[in-house]
């Protein structure tokens, strides 16, 4: 199958999965070519990726902000090249007082972050530095906070703890290792875990963390 005919069936599949892309689907599109176009440049996504946009990083980032679909205020660290933050903030376009920080050291990925907001008119904005100077500040503003691929469980909720204890929800993309690293997060802090079935990886979850007063269960799925 060619490259076109790859990137087409991802589309579909992605539309099919996750309805809620109908809506930016031209917005994604102009993010997809400047993806192609920038990891000539620089390492974005994984090659064997690329040509799985859709399925495996837009409608995977989607499911984020179905797990805080009251939050408008987010912060996103370690953005890379967009997932799942900036696709949450094209998701938030046009509703009132949205706004998706991106957090991303790397010079490079934060010169193609801003490329792709002007493009698409993503309601987002860029911090082109580390995550333990960009986030405390904000820790009283956010109402939720999203990473993926970042780093394991109980490392990023020490890394967003403060913001949780000012009530934000932190929503966590993870893989098959899910159970190990939930085990392991348990003990920083006292907050409340829930789980959420991955539509993109039967074997991965969304961790769900937030302060024991919104909820008084951990849900595992």
């Amino acid at each position: 199958m060619g490259a076109s005919r790859v990137s087409g069936a991802s589309r579909a599949a992605a539309l099919e999965l996750v309805p809620a892309l109908r809506k930016i689907e031209g917005e994604l599109s102009v993010y997809e070519q400047l993806l192609q176009r920038w990891q000539a440049k620089i390492n974005l996504v994984a090659p064997n990726t690329l040509g799985d946009v859709w399925l495996r990083h837009f409608a995977d980032s989607a499911q984020v902000a179905e797990c805080a679909p009251e939050a408008r205020i987010w912060a996103d660290i370690g953005s890379g090249a967009g997932f799942p933050g900036l696709v949450t903030a094209l998701l938030r376009k046009g509703v009132d007082g949205a706004l998706v920080h991106l957090i991303e050291s790397d010079q490079r990925k934060a010169a193609f972050l801003r490329a792709v907001s002007r493009e698409t008119g993503a309601p987002v904005e860029i911090h082109a530095e580390r995550i333990e100077k960009a986030l405390p500040p904000l820790a009283g503003k956010v109402e939720a906070i999203s990473a993926r691929a970042l780093a394991p469980l109980a490392r990023l909720v020490e890394m967003t703890r403060e913001p949780l204890e000012n009530g934000a929800k932190a929503v966590f993309l993870k893989g098959e290792e899910w159970r190990d690293e939930l085990t392991a997060a348990q003990p920083v802090g006292n907050f409340t875990y829930e789980t959420v079935q991955s539509r993109t990886h039967k074997r991965a979850r969304l961790i769900v963390v937030h302060s024991p007063s919104e909820a008084d269960f951990v849900r595992r799925k």
